[in-house]
């Protein structure tokens, strides 16, 4: 259950916070850039799963940074281009772009867009990972995701709703970034036809609480699952994960 991180890079302050807050309503972690550096920056900072990339930044040119980009990691990227000649779409094809958009353009197309692009860059390695990867370690608590088992510091087993249990696997993928109420119930909403329960801001509470009822040595000043003013809960604890 962890959120996509999504880089998007347009010199066009507007533009660039249209398509951040946009997608942030669609339950992604969206983060704005302008320049190669700002992207690199990012990289280097933490996971990022796309890049919406434009291909006019400026002085700077999007195509030749995907082409540099590409010849360093595997990060999906995405062009955006007012330019969209044939010839055009397939420079950007050549440098390894994994898909390409023309300005203007309907919100939902890009949307649908990034959520193909996105499954099959991770269709696989997800996978792989679900059955690889089974225990979490996070403040002396384990979690295992194999038997569906949550064991205290003490030893002790703690029974928790499959709700619960989900809201747990988004914090543990998510360690230290704060969510949104909006993302987490984004990313609770696995079939994404928006009708899960905890679909409302007050549900996303009650949910948190319940889990820090569970988790936390006192509830009301928890260490682990924190309120971040002003954006959402954040998890504070590194999570490490095991293999069988």
């Amino acid at each position: 259950m962890t959120i996509p991180r999504l880089l998007v890079v347009d010199d066009d302050a507007d533009m660039r916070s249209m398509m951040t807050q946009f997608l942030r309503q669609q339950g992604f972690i969206a983060l704005p850039a302008a320049s190669e550096k700002e992207i690199r920056g990012h990289l280097e900072a933490g996971r990022i799963d796309l890049i919406l990339l434009d291909v006019m930044l400026g002085d700077e040119n999007g195509v030749e940074i995907c082409g540099r980009l590409r010849s360093e990691q595997d990060v999906p990227i995405i062009l955006v281009s007012a330019l969209s000649a044939d010839h055009q779409r397939m420079a950007g094809y050549e440098v390894g772009a994994d898909d390409y958009i023309a300005k203007p353009f309907n919100p939902q197309l890009l949307l649908a867009r990034v959520r193909a692009v996105l499954l099959r860059a991770h269709r696989t390695p997800s996978l792989a990972y679900r059955r690889r990867v089974s225990v979490f370690h996070f403040g002396g608590w384990i979690y295992d995701g194999k038997r569906d088992e949550v064991l205290s510091p003490e030893g002790f087993q703690v029974a928790l709703s499959q709700r619960e249990t989900a809201l747990l696997q988004v914090l543990l993928a998510n360690p230290h970034i704060p969510l949104t109420r909006e993302e987490i119930a984004a990313a609770l909403d696995v079939t994404g036809d928006g009708n899960q329960p905890e679909a409302t801001g007050r549900a996303i509470d009650v949910l948190v609480g319940r889990l820090r009822s569970k988790i936390e040595k006192n509830p009301k000043d928890p260490l682990m699952l924190r309120t971040e003013r002003g954006t959402g809960y954040v998890f504070t604890v590194d999570v490490s994960v095991k293999g069988n």
